[in-house]
């Protein structure tokens, strides 16, 4: 865990730190193959982020058109743990948070998650204090997990996770977007109503203060990290 403002040595440190991908789906404390259940995406051999929030890519990231196909749609049963990890440490201080959309016509369809039909269940913001400034509990893992809420209804959706690392984010277009969907199918699930709905790209502006941001001089009156994106749905 690291305590910001850094010194310039931890931020030359950032700068040249391995980029990753998120190709394993953790389903109820099982770790699946690489991209056995995860649409495979276009940086699965250069590992380069997103930095552009008005790409399509901001979406799941494919690699291509077959990328839905060639993967399969996990069972994951309302109120279990899920989550993804990383094929390398994050070493990246920065904000993640867990989507999902149900998937018309199924979740192995290219036309999954085209409108404004996402919402986000789960996030994890880096803390913030007076004293202490920013500090990024979720630096230097290598997976995170989170629990599907508990009222979705069942049938199959995309669950999209991100990491939004900021260490470089000062700048337009600076923040680095890391994205993994999976595809699954929800059972044992309720009669919830998801809400609020985002579409991808749609969710997010460039100049969202959680995303235009220099973590190493905090703007004046900073009062803490504001996550982009809608509230979570508890379900």
């Amino acid at each position: 865990m690291k305590v910001l403002p850094v010194s310039l040595l931890a931020l030359a440190a950032h700068l040249t730190a391995a980029h990753y991908t998120f190709p394993d789906l953790i389903n109820n404390g099982n770790v699946t193959a690489d991209w056995q259940y995860v649409r495979i995406t276009a940086n699965h051999y250069s590992q380069g982020p997103v930095t552009d929030v008005t790409s399509s890519a901001i979406r799941c990231y494919e690699l291509d058109s077959n990328s839905a196909s060639q993967s399969g749609v996990a069972t994951v049963t309302a109120g279990s743990t899920v989550g993804f990890k990383a094929d390398n440490i994050m070493g990246h201080p920065g904000y993640f948070s867990a989507y999902m959309t149900t998937a018309s016509p199924a979740a192995n369809s290219m036309s999954a998650g085209l409108g404004k039909t996402w919402f986000k269940i789960w996030e994890w913001a880096p803390t913030w204090s007076a004293s202490t400034g920013l500090v990024f509990a979720s630096e230097n893992i290598n997976q995170f997990t989170f629990t599907i809420p508990k009222s979705t209804p069942n049938g199959q959706y995309l669950l999209r996770g991100e990491q939004i690392a900021l260490h470089i984010a000062g700048t337009a277009n600076g923040a680095q977007f890391y994205i993994g969907c999976a595809q699954i199918n929800v059972v044992g699930g309720g009669s919830g109503k998801p809400s609020p709905l985002v579409s991808f790209p749609g969710a997010y502006s460039a100049t969202d203060p959680g995303i235009l941001l220099n973590i190493y001089a905090l703007p004046a009156g900073y009062s803490g990290y504001k996550a982009p994106g809608p509230a979570v749905w508890k379900g």
